[in-house]
């Protein structure tokens, strides 16, 4: 991918992270918006606290009044100053409008609040497609970014704007452009559409990408490959809903095959990405549209066999292959990690029962070996009693760390508020 020109990283680039608020309104504002670090749901509540006792930061900044969504407030900053709508500052930097778009410090805000906010600092110049470049990184977070929301923490520590439905709307039909990489990146992890449907209304997947794409060209992702990549990943783990959406819309390519980029590895047909992840189930449906037959190498037989735990096909194939498990094992030493993934207890079964080893280190967001935590892990961040006990039964270590945040399963359970998993595993960790 093409470097982003130095001009444009030195105009757009921010780190929302790392300031230092000096005074109660950059301070309110700090904690108020999402800045995908620390999102944590203490920070909303200590904006509200510093807006409770500093009630006169909205008067006469833009920047406040617009997180706070007072459009009266708002209305008479931009009477004296019009151009305050456009004017970048506040402690990240930003537009107001961005402002207004990050902000999560009050889940009970009104929409007519928001909307009434937004439609006047629209009306003033405010730019619908306005954003930064997250510590100079190529894909814009936008004003409609901040407004769908979520992202790697989750809905609960990165939700949506509490009005993120007919705000985004507001927003695409002044010139947002639905084409947003960034935004699309944040809400794939879920498995809810709404935030597709709307933008396909608009657009998505057609034109040139926008006012961004030509601000730093290859460096960004086109239309049609930001779409590619929203089927790779809801093929890949099986979101059988967005996967209709987006063919049935006909905006999605079946044919050709997807590359390492797509994160579905190198030249490998979608109706193979479904096999191989664990997905049989939409194996049919993509032929049905226009996807290609399946045809599957032995290894990729194999790994589809394992995942459906499907022990009369692993028979036939071993026995047609002899040394295939062990030829697998050492292509996919962590496979069992994906199973987890997949939340499918009795593919763990099968795995262990072929001597793949259950404390492996995988990824579970992709289908990797990259060594980052292990299945147990996993099942840990999911709250998946049923999968944890299979894998301590079969083995797993409960002591075990990952790589990336040094962490047990019971801390993982702890952090992602897992009780269930966490009682189960308290007494086993050392």
């Amino acid at each position: 991918m093409a470097e982003v020109p130095a001009e444009v990283l030195a105009r757009y680039s921010r780190f929302p992270d790392q300031v230092t608020a000096s005074g109660p309104a950059d301070e309110f504002l700090s904690l108020a918006c999402l800045c995908y670090a620390d999102d944590e749901p203490a920070r909303c509540a200590r904006a509200r606290d510093t807006l409770r006792e500093h009630p006169e930061i909205i008067a006469g900044n833009a920047h406040v009044a617009a997180a706070a969504a007072d459009p009266r407030a708002l209305r008479r900053v931009l009477a004296d100053d019009p151009a305050a709508a456009r004017r970048d500052g506040g402690p990240f930097g930003w537009t107001p409008l961005c402002y207004l778009a990050y902000a999560r410090h009050d889940p009970d805000v009104t929409e007519s609040a928001v909307l009434d906010s937004a439609r006047l600092l629209l009306d003033a110049g405010a730019d619908p497609t306005a954003g930064y470049l997250w510590h100079g990184l190529p894909t814009p977070f936008t004003v409609l970014t901040g407004v769908f929301g979520e992202g790697e923490l989750g809905p609960a520590r990165q939700p949506r704007h509490p009005r993120s439905l007919p705000l985004a709307r507001l927003l695409l039909e002044a010139g947002a452009d639905p084409n947003d990489g960034q935004a699309l990146y944040n809400r794939m992890f879920e498995p809810g559409n709404d935030h597709l449907e709307l933008l396909l209304d608009f657009g998505l997947g057609t034109g040139d990408g926008g006012s961004w794409r030509r601000l730093l060209g290859d460096a960004l992702e086109s239309p049609a490959e930001m779409l590619r990549g929203q089927l790779a990943w809801a093929v890949t783990h099986g979101m059988t809903g967005r996967v209709r959406l987006l063919v049935e819309r006909g905006r999605v390519d079946l044919v050709t095959p997807f590359d390492q980029d797509a994160g579905s590895g190198h030249g490998v047909a979608v109706t193979a990405v479904a096999a191989t992840t664990g997905h049989a189930d939409l194996i049919g449906y993509l032929v049905a549209h226009g996807a290609p037959p399946l045809d599957l190498t032995p290894q990729e037989a194999f790994i589809a066999a394992a995942l459906a735990a499907d022990q009369a096909g692993l028979t036939t194939l071993l026995a047609s292959h002899p040394g295939l498990a062990e030829e697998v094992r050492s292509a996919r030493p962590a496979l069992v990690t994906w199973a987890a993934a997949c939340g499918n207890p009795a593919a763990v079964e099968v795995l262990a029962d072929l001597g793949f080893d259950v404390n492996a280190r995988g990824r579970t967001d992709v289908p990797s070996d990259q060594p980052w935590q292990t299945a147990l892990h996993k099942a840990a961040e999911d709250g998946n009693v049923e999968l944890a006990r299979t894998l301590l039964r079969r083995g797993a270590d409960p002591g075990i760390r990952d790589a990336r945040f040094d962490g047990t399963p019971l801390s993982w359970a702890r952090y992602f508020g897992q009780d269930a998993v966490a009682s189960l595993l308290a007494p086993l960790t050392p």
